[in-house]
């Protein structure tokens, strides 16, 4: 395949028109608009993406149009390894209707395909992995805050700054299906989209959601692959999601039907949230929509979160989650027929109204159904005071409740009317449901479900500073450290690995194998650098970045880790950011002395500190650090200045959400690293974190 590349920054003003009676075959170039039915030529064309997403590299406008791109790839930036600098537009469809696309493959974007305002858009086999993601900063013992993402507001395309495979904007009645998306941070973004159908599409292994919707209603979702859109897991240290999902549903979506998608080990499965519009009226919501056989297992969080709405969720699949179901705020809402399985909670509602939980089977957990209210509500929530949101009028019936430390936990709840549980021995009648739920599978409908031989469960959500692990390339992962006895997890394709060189290791059990594979190395005492080098033979793989290294090449892949060895004196004052110079003559209100830096505040941080207003002295001495180059992360909220050896090396010093900043630092020996902070209202954070430069 021959491939064509265009120089950055050149967009050329080219017209398709009457492509059906020109050439067959239309070679791309940037800048180009299509109005007619044409052909692709089928090539590899290298089109830079520009600094701002109001310049596609190709527009496509009009009526009764179908291009078909014959298997033509269109790559934005030619360096994969860095998603996070991914920038502009590849596709922009607008303004049309009946326009089909097909057999086309987008890459190395920001935003890989944007469609507004058409009506009957079509997309079919299609590829749009490998854009634009976030370097995420989370590490193996402690969330990096800075990288929560928020979908509150969309009014003004506000979640295009996380990118996207495919943003639907005011597209009725679309059609997305046969398409493929992995290796990005949202897959399938839908915006004012009403009517459409999306089926057997594969999104998975993305780092923010798989497939959302905001003010969307009437929909029909099926089939679809959405396992793995997941970040914000650590397996043993925490379990955030950091709001990513398989399904994002908020703001006014409603009565769309999700049926037959498997959205395991995703951050929330299923998350659905009225949106800010009711929360500060109490009107509306994500009403009337209808989850039916979905597996929605293995959330860090909540399997399925449905919120201040009414919805029905009938006959899913939801195990191994911290919450099957969060239902806060539910009201209307039919909860049937349900497997509930091996979660912490299995239904668990606060401040529900009129719900009904029907025939589910829930066991293997802690409590199997919660029910309660908090003893005052949010003052700033218009939902909470333009309605009645006490917790009642629940129907309980049907349910199977077994191997569970606590079936029913009901508190501030009343009236509850109990019908005839089933007994343990005779799950006969669970896993029912009323018929007028039944969705008809689509004829040609994948079969979504995981293979039996998937590594399944939430210690198999495997993050790196890209996203999830897809357990296709070859990585090594550490799994446990007891004293300086550190045990690796080796996974990759059928091949052989090699150990060609370790450092800060007195002994490492084995140099070569196969995967997966378990290794074991001891630290020498006192080591402050720790690495694992391998090379990797086989069968050809395509790594993460989505680049194919071919059979019998080298590949190598590593482990890095900087455990230094300093200590922190910490103090706090009762100040704002602008009363630091008064600190010399100020006695701390507060102190700390601990071997790492890494604090979050909902409040205080001490006894006598003020919650909104305070500062945050750190003095770390940073002791025998082997020479090297090395990048220090810094965490914050709100503004912070950092010196090393009395230099000043970072001034953030103003009012901002969690943000990490990186310095980059040549050390050796011993340092002294000062961090000054503010703290100026609501959740505070400060971590400090080292890491090698490469």
């Amino acid at each position: 395949m021959r491939r064509i590349i265009l120089p950055a920054g050149i967009f050329l003003l080219a017209v398709c028109t009457g492509c059906q009676t020109g050439p067959k075959e239309i070679i791309l170039q940037p800048g180009m608009t299509i109005r007619e039915s044409c052909t692709i030529k089928a090539d590899t064309f290298f089109l830079p993406g520009a600094d701002s997403l109001d310049r596609p590299v190709l527009t496509i406008e009009g009526n009764d149009i179908a291009i078909d791109f014959s298997g033509a790839v269109l790559v934005g930036n030619p360096d994969p390894a860095h998603p996070d600098q991914f920038s502009g537009l590849g596709i922009l469809v607008r303004e049309g209707k009946n326009i089909s696309l097909k057999n086309l493959t987008v890459r190395g974007y920001k935003v890989g395909l944007m469609a507004q305002s058409v009506d009957s858009l079509r997309i079919e086999n299609a590829d749009f992995s490998y854009n634009y993601r976030q370097h995420l900063l989370s590490w193996r013992e402690h969330e990096d805050l800075s990288d929560w993402l928020s979908y509150h507001h969309n009014e003004n395309d506000e979640w295009l700054r996380y990118g996207a495979g495919i943003y639907l904007k005011n597209c009725p009645n679309a059609l997305v299906r046969e398409t493929r998306i992995t290796g990005g941070q949202n897959g399938l973004m839908l915006t004012g989209c009403n009517n459409g159908l999306f089926y057997n599409n594969t999104i998975q292994y993305n780092s923010g959601v798989g497939l959302g919707l905001y003010r969307s209603s009437d929909n029909r979702l099926l089939h679809n692959k959405l396992d793995w859109n997941v970040r914000g897991h650590s397996p043993g240290f925490y379990r955030r999601g950091q709001d990513s999902a398989g399904i994002l549903c908020y703001e006014q979506s409603s009565r769309n039907t999700f049926a037959y998608n498997s959205a395991t080990h995703s951050g929330d499965g299923f998350f659905l949230w009225a949106g800010q519009e009711t929360m500060d009226t109490g009107q509306g919501g994500c009403n009337d929509n209808l989850l039916f056989s979905n597996d929605f297992s293995f959330a860090p969080t909540n399997g399925i979160e449905v919120t201040f709405s009414s919805n029905n969720l009938i006959h899913n699949k939801i195990s191994g989650c911290r919450y099957g179901i969060w239902g806060g705020y539910s009201y209307k809402t039919v909860i049937s027929g349900n497997e509930i399985r091996g979660n912490e909670y299995g239904i668990a509602i606060e401040q529900g109204q009129d719900n009904a939980i029907l025939n589910n089977l829930i066991s293997d957990g802690k409590i199997g159904i919660q029910l309660w209210a908090r003893d005052e509500q949010p003052a700033d929530w218009g939902y909470a005071n333009a309605k009645n949101v006490s917790s009642r009028n629940y129907q309980i019936s049907g349910n199977c409740l077994y191997r569970l430390k606590e079936p029913l936990k009901i508190s501030q709840t009343n009236p509850v009317q109990f019908g005839e549980e089933a007994p343990p021995s005779d799950s006969s009648i669970c896993l029912t449901f009323d018929e007028k739920w039944m969705v008809a599978p689509l004829p040609d409908g994948m079969n979504t479900q995981l293979s039996e031989n998937a590594m399944q469960g939430t210690d198999y959500i495997l993050l790196d500073e890209w996203g999830p692990y897809n357990f296709v390339s070859p990585t090594i992962w550490l799994r446990a450290i007891e004293g300086n006895r550190y045990t690796f997890l080796l996974l990759g394709p059928p091949g052989n690995w090699r150990l060609d060189g370790a450092t800060g290791w007195a002994s490492v059990n084995q140099k070569t194998g196969t995967f997966p594979a378990g290794l074991v190395a001891i630290k020498e005492p006192g080591a402050q650098v720790l690495s694992l080098d391998l090379t990797y033979l086989g069968p050809a793989f395509v790594d993460g970045f989505g680049r194919t290294v071919n059979k019998g090449k080298p590949y190598s892949f590593s482990f890095h880790r900087v455990e230094p060895d300093w200590t922190w004196k910490v103090a706090w004052y009762n100040a704002d950011g602008t009363e630091t110079d008064s600190l010399k003559t100020q006695k701390p209100v507060a102190a700390d002395e601990r071997s790492d830096l890494f604090y979050a505040w909902w409040g205080a941080p001490a006894e006598g500190v003020d919650a909104d207003r305070f500062v945050t002295l750190a003095t770390g001495t940073l002791h025998q650090i082997p020479k090297g180059d090395y990048t220090l992360l810094i965490s914050s909220d709100d503004g912070v200045r950092v010196w090393v050896d009395g230099n000043l090396v970072l001034d953030h010093w103003d009012v901002h959400e969690p943000v990490t900043d990186e310095i980059s630092i040549h050390l050796e020996g011993d340092h002294e690293i000062k961090i000054l902070h503010f703290e100026a209202g609501g959740f505070a954070t400060l971590s400090a974190r080292l890491l090698l430069s490469f």
